[in-house]
């Protein structure tokens, strides 16, 4: 991995990893600062020197000095760790966010395939100003219902013609699947200046 974190998606496990190199390292430093403060208080900047100059006898030298540099060098790896953590839990939580949308996706479309009925025959074609075209019947819509004509009775087109036959001037109930929503529509089978009652091709879908 590269040392900003950048290169792969990190697993949760190796997160906690990062997180616990952390804790360890921030611990580390405040050992270190513990340390400079039983050194009478010198921290950070205290002067390792007195007033004439001289290298003070009162405090440990070599300890202050090499708590000092272990502080900043861990400074550094916090500053570094910090990010990759932040990234990683950044990335974590974009992959949860991402996988969430997917599973949800995943189960609204199969909802809604469990909830469409089949259908068994589809409009390939529609005639401006038709009956057809007026109750709103589209090229592509998938017929479920078509009068009294569903799934478990139809046997070919001829059923759907008689059905047209026997309901000239009336209303039929139609039921089609249209951009995977069902849609219900009133269809009047009836004499206009085109061809037959309806103004529209209708063909068997093959299942």
């Amino acid at each position: 991995m590269s040392e900003d974190g950048t290169s792969r998606a990190m697993t949760l496990s190796e997160v906690q990893q990062l997180v616990r190199r952390k804790d360890e390292v921030e611990a580390q430093i405040r050992d270190c600062y513990q340390l400079l403060e039983d050194q009478k208080g010198v921290g950070m900047d205290g002067p390792l020197v007195d007033a004439e100059g001289f290298p003070r006898a009162d405090i440990d030298l070599y300890q202050v000095r090499t708590a000092r540099h272990i502080i900043a060098c861990l400074q550094n790896d916090h500053k570094v760790l910090m990010k990759q953590v932040e990234e990683a839990l950044h990335q974590l939580h974009a992959r949860e966010k991402e996988k969430h949308a997917r599973d949800e996706a995943e189960a609204q479309a199969e909802a809604m395939s469990q909830s469409l009925p089949p259908a068994f025959a589809k409009v390939n074609a529609v005639t401006p100003e038709s009956p057809a075209s007026t109750s709103g019947l589209q090229v592509d819509d998938e017929i479920v219902e078509f009068g009294s004509v569903n799934v478990h009775n139809f046997k070919s087109l001829q059923n759907i013609a008689a059905v047209v036959q026997h309901s000239e001037g009336r209303p039929l109930s139609v039921t089609v699947i249209r951009n995977g929503k069902k849609v219900h529509l009133g269809l009047t089978p009836k004499r206009w200046a085109g061809k037959g009652l309806l103004g529209c091709n209708i063909i068997p879908l093959q299942r």
